[in-house]
């Protein structure tokens, strides 16, 4: 199990119900969230074998900025 964290622009708990279905639907998660509270609105995803730039492309097809964390 790997964690992946990536910052994201998503600012409100709306945003994040409008992602979910988008996040949930990638194969390999066992958990996610988001800190809507850190300066960089953190999405931290567990999972087995996801691509980071998957991640990144699920979210700007949403509508969202979202880029991985070092």
């Amino acid at each position: 199990m790997e964690v992946l964290v990536f910052k994201t622009n998503l600012r409100f708990k709306k945003q994040i119900n409008a992602v979910t279905p988008h996040i949930n639907n990638l194969h390999g998660i066992a958990r996610w969230n988001v800190d809507l509270d850190d300066i960089d609105r953190v999405l931290r995803i567990e999972s087995d074998n996801l691509s980071p730039r998957k991640v990144e492309a699920t979210l700007q097809q949403a509508g969202y900025f979202c880029e991985e964390l070092p």
